[in-house]
């Protein structure tokens, strides 16, 4: 038997290798990120796209050529891509096409925990959910299956623990089900089925509905026991409460600190979270005497069971907030609303002490700047001794907040405002922030601050479209922040490296806020994390470069050399 020690993501990544995925693509975004990273250092076909929205076009148009592909992304991605998202539903695809969102109660590197659950109700796709490794692994071959049996995506959601936590996982044989040659890709004609205009979506809300109906049976059925299973109580578990038997609905990592918590609880673990089983539920419930919901986040199965009359009760509100773990389960258990101990306070993040940076801070906070910020690690420059960023909303946000804010704050604030993007962030969703700022200009002008260190530095030195290198830091097209920048009318743009230079910055700055004109300012100095590795990439590519330039010259009559 092949045993490995793997994490979700890790497992995930073989499942897809294994499953015979033709492309997995997808946004880096913490706890997903290492999924894609993992599938392509086992040799399968990986790309980052530049935000999530263009991953999963990308993984829809390679479903409707009848391909296994794979989509990644933390949950906040899963509202950039919302938008392709719902009308896949309806167009459906001929291959099979498994869409993770990652999920991170708690907040572990997130700007909210919204609970992605919702997306598979909202957008009326099925939702499975893993709550180990193992799990992981074997779950996202019966995606496969579904999306192939359903012709759907099928949404599969991870949280944050699952995704870094690592157990043993025992991988399928070559040759077992599910892991024999997948379809050979083809394209066929389907315009009534792709093409959304309102006459072909009406039919296929309803084909969407009737696959749903189709689903919900089959999750009812034993066939769907891999994913849906009642487990019994432990003979010699401690009781919880005397004379009462306890069952417990759960899913996802929430079920592994309930079986610990309350050993002696029946529990129905349930993987197929949407739609749910919900005669199984009916029954479960039906043979215990109390019967709790545990889960990480909103009360989603809880609020489900209660409105289709099933007799459940659902955790204090106290316990929406935050990762669930052994000892709140307890607290659950036992109906404890007593205020729960402060966490223990750890060292607050900050910039790398040779962050590139920290002349950019130092200087807004000088010139007491109203800073719109964005999502990155340079985020960190709200916290001391800066606190040198006012907004931080989502992905991208950083020019339209700062537009907006503008157009209508009197002269003296609003020539001080400037908008401070990352160079991932500016590929991912601030691009069309740009092209807003040529387009509806405030008459005060506007000034950006692109802070360009070569790496998606956040979640761990991945490569994007302005690195001019692939996920495996092969070379490729590089796009030019700068050329962009002056492609849609931004009249200023300057390259500057703010730490060789913080007096020349410093007056930059200064220029461009007493200017009228449209700036862009782009610092830019490679992280200091991520230097060493940039250099040898770049070498890697030059050397590579000089040999395509020497074959190329070989290649050429003698009398042209």
């Amino acid at each position: 038997m092949d045993r490995k020690l793997l994490s979700g993501d890790e497992a995930v990544a073989l499942a897809a290798l294994h499953a015979g995925v033709v492309l997995g693509t997808g946004y880096p975004g913490t706890p997903s990120t290492e999924i894609l990273e993992a599938f392509s250092e086992l040799g399968g076909h990986a790309q980052w796209a530049p935000n999530e929205k263009v991953a999963l076009e990308v993984g829809l148009g390679a479903a409707f050529g009848s391909a296994r592909t794979l989509v990644t992304m933390k949950h906040v991605g899963l509202n950039v891509a919302a938008d392709p998202l719902f009308t896949a539903a309806y167009t459906g695809v001929s291959g099979a096409l498994v869409v993770v969102s990652a999920d991170d109660p708690g907040m572990s590197s997130s700007q909210n925990e919204q609970d992605n659950r919702r997306y598979a109700i909202a957008a009326g796709l099925p939702m499975i959910e893993p709550s180990d490794s193992q799990e992981a692994y074997d779950f996202f071959f019966s995606a496969i299956e579904m999306s192939e049996r359903w012709h759907l995506p099928v949404l599969f959601r991870m949280t944050t623990r699952v995704c870094h936590s690592k157990s043993i996982v025992t991988a399928r044989e070559s040759g077992a089900p599910g892991r024999e040659a997948a379809p050979a890709p083809h394209f066929e004609h389907d315009i009534a089925g792709r093409v959304m205009i309102p006459a072909y979506a009406r039919p296929a809300h309803r084909r969407l509905r009737a696959k749903l109906s189709e689903i919900a049976a089959w999750g009812e059925s034993a066939a769907a026991d891999k994913l849906n299973r009642v487990e019994a109580g432990a003979p010699h578990g401690a009781a919880v409460e005397a004379g009462t038997t306890l069952g417990i609905i759960t899913s996802g990592v929430s079920y592994m600190h309930a079986r610990e918590a309350a050993p002696a609880a029946k529990i129905l673990k349930i993987g197929l979270v949407h739609p749910l089983p919900l005669e199984r539920a009916r029954a479960f419930a039906a043979g215990v005497e109390r019967c709790l919901v545990v889960e990480e986040g909103d009360p989603i199965l809880a609020d489900a069971l209660r409105a289709a009359g099933i007799a459940v009760e659902s955790k204090s509100e106290m316990y929406r907030f935050g990762e669930l773990d052994v000892q709140r389960v307890r607290r659950i258990v036992a109906r404890d609303e007593t205020p729960e101990a402060p966490p223990a306070r750890g060292k607050p993040p900050e910039l790398c002490p040779a962050c590139p940076y920290h002349t950019v801070y130092a200087t807004i906070r000088k010139l007491d700047c109203i800073a719109a910020g964005d999502i990155g690690c340079y985020t960190l420059g709200v916290l001391p001794p800066y606190q040198a960023m006012d907004t931080c909303v989502a992905m991208g946000a950083s020019i339209g907040v700062g537009l907006g804010l503008r157009h209508v704050l009197p002269l003296d604030q609003a020539r001080r405002v400037v908008s401070i993007i990352g160079d991932s962030t500016f590929v991912h969703s601030g691009i069309s922030g740009l092209v807003e700022m040529a387009y509806n200009r405030p008459a005060t002008g506007h000034v950006v601050i692109v802070l360009d260190n070569g790496t998606t530095a956040m979640t761990g030195q991945q490569e994007h479209a302005g690195t001019g290198r692939l996920l495996d830091h092969n070379p490729t097209n590089k796009l030019s922040i700068e050329a962009v920048a002056a492609a849609v009318g931004i009249e200023s743009v300057t390259v500057i490296d703010p730490y060789a230079d913080p007096d020349g910055f410093e007056q930059l700055l200064r220029d461009r806020l007493a200017s009228t004109e449209l700036s862009v300012i782009v610092a830019r100095r490679p992280c200091i994390l991520a230097a060493a590795d940039i250099r040898k990439w770049e070498q890697q590519a030059a050397a590579i470069r000089a040999t395509s330039a020497d074959q190329a010259a070989f290649d050429l009559p003698v009398e042209e050399r």
